[in-house]
């Protein structure tokens, strides 16, 4: 009789193991919602088709450079050129016949050697490549290289150093363009990509975010801040969006080893292209100019004056006879808004008239003595003109009035010193101390506002500090060098 053991099922022991498979079947059914609730909410982008509509239209770019070399043997075949070297190259044994000079060669060369490599890309399907003016300057000869390995001489059409933008083209017909984007729409966080030759590698592709934009590193370059891996030879290339269209030209690193260290910088695609269309048209960059100097509106200054926010651009000098100086803006205002654009940064002024064409008629916004005021301005082709203001004490300045509240002796000013600040008023800082001196007021200071009230000499400027609100800081105009600014102080008791 053969028995079963184990394996004999009662009634009873079928229910168990019914439960037990039933509760098995629960906990892998949680486990599995837990893990489908545990996935991401998307997934990384998949960078492949990008690359494949966008490669052809990177290229690889290797300059040359021409170099004066000195050469080793400039007396041809002179067997005393060793004795030259301890006695000097015009050193002769006496008694001994000259050397025969006339197949010399000449005592310097210029030869033409590998300078470096840098990126690019197309723009148009007859030729023109976009890249960095630091890729193509000093160069005497520049080779590009497309990604099909074809190889073409190219001549610059145009550089704009300011903004580190070359315009080079190749003679080439059917080329592929890149898409142009803009750079506007950025944002923080947007996932972005660069293609370019770092160390001369051609055709490497490196990823990464947006880090930042408008970050200010000039006063006509607000780059793009992102985390994507560029190198040298990385210059120049394209940074380019999940659309495939380029954003940004890659063109600087901030590096302490010379390497990627997490921050590279952009130019925005917008501006690149706004620089690309004038060389194209004329070879050059022209700019705009209103004829002033500016600084920033700090928040004790805003709120001095009235305007709330820090906001605008400070003029500290105004041109005499230029743009700004016939339109009536004076020292101490703050421009707040140009041809209809807010001015938020004291940056976003220079960019503006810079990309006005000379001779255009523009509106401004100037916040003058607590009240907002509209001035008609043309604009002009940028220039530069640097003028100091000489600064020179005597000692019956010091003794001219005492110490105010606002810890400043002042003096009248002479009419030579008014002549060459170009103002009609004010008084001459001889001596500070207190609240003046730890705003960074020095001795020959000119103060020629405050709160709203211009200074015309020592007495009204008294009665003026005399009147001011102890609890509140006050708005002073102050003048150095030619270049004012306001400064907020608050008088002691």
């Amino acid at each position: 009789m053969h028995t079963t053991y184990a394996f004999q099922r009662s009634p009873q022991r079928g229910v168990v193991l019914m439960l037990m498979g039933l509760l098995l079947s629960l906990v892998l059914v949680g486990g599995n919602t837990h893990a489908q609730s545990a996935a991401p909410a998307f997934a990384l982008p998949d960078f492949t088709e990008i690359v494949e509509q966008t490669e052809a239209s990177v290229v690889n770019i290797r300059t040359t450079e021409a170099v004066r070399i000195r050469n080793r043997n400039p007396r041809g075949n002179d067997p005393y050129d060793l004795f030259r070297w301890f006695f000097g190259p015009d050193f002769m044994p006496p008694g001994f016949p000259e050397p025969d000079r006339r197949n010399a060669p000449p005592m310097e060369e210029e030869r033409t050697v590998p300078r470096g490599v840098g990126s690019g890309f197309i723009i148009s399907d007859d030729g023109y490549i976009l890249t960095n003016n630091h890729v193509v300057a000093r160069s005497n000869g520049i080779f590009v290289t497309l990604a099909s390995g074809k190889e073409y001489t190219a001549e610059i059409v145009g550089t704009d150093p300011r903004t580190d933008i070359a315009l080079i083209k190749v003679d080439a017909k059917g080329l592929q363009p890149m898409k142009i984007g803009e750079s506007a729409t950025l944002k923080k966080g947007q996932w972005v990509l660069a293609i370019g030759s770092p160390f001369g590698l051609e055709s490497t592709v490196t990823a990464g975010i947006v880090s930042a934009i408008n970050r200010d590193t000039g006063d006509y370059l607000p780059f793009i801040q992102t985390d994507v891996a560029v190198n040298p030879g990385n210059s120049g290339g394209p940074l380019i969006n999940l659309n495939g269209e380029v954003v940004g030209v890659n063109s600087q690193i901030i590096s302490r080893s010379g390497g990627f260290m997490g921050i590279s910088l952009a130019i925005p695609i917008d501006e690149a292209m706004q620089v690309v269309q004038q060389l194209k048209d004329k070879g050059k960059v022209t700019r705009g100019r209103i004829g002033v100097q500016i600084t920033p509106v700090s928040d004790d200054v805003a709120k001095a004056l009235g305007i709330g926010d820090a906001r605008g651009a400070l003029v500290s000098s105004v041109e005499p006879g230029g743009p700004a100086d016939k339109a009536g803006v004076l020292s101490g205002d703050v421009i707040l808004d140009f041809n209809g654009t807010e001015i938020k940064h004291m940056t976003d002024l220079p960019r503006l008239v810079g990309a006005t064409q000379p001779g255009t008629r523009a509106t401004m916004e100037v916040w003058r003595k607590g009240k907002s005021v509209s001035i008609k301005i043309e604009v002009d082709e940028l220039i530069t003109d640097d003028e100091e203001m000489p600064a020179a004490r005597t000692p019956e300045e010091r003794e001219a009035a005492p110490v105010d509240a606002l810890g400043l002796r002042v003096a009248p000013l002479t009419q030579e010193q008014r002549s060459s600040a170009g103002v009609k008023g004010g008084v001459r800082v001889t001596e500070v101390e207190g609240p003046a001196a730890a705003a960074g007021l020095t001795e020959g200071d000119i103060i020629l506002t405050i709160n709203d009230v211009d200074i015309t000499d020592p007495d009204q400027y008294a009665k003026v500090v005399a009147g001011l609100d102890t609890s509140r800081a006050a708005a002073v105009l102050v003048l150095r060098n030619n270049q004012s600014q306001w400064v907020a102080l608050t008088p002691r008791n």
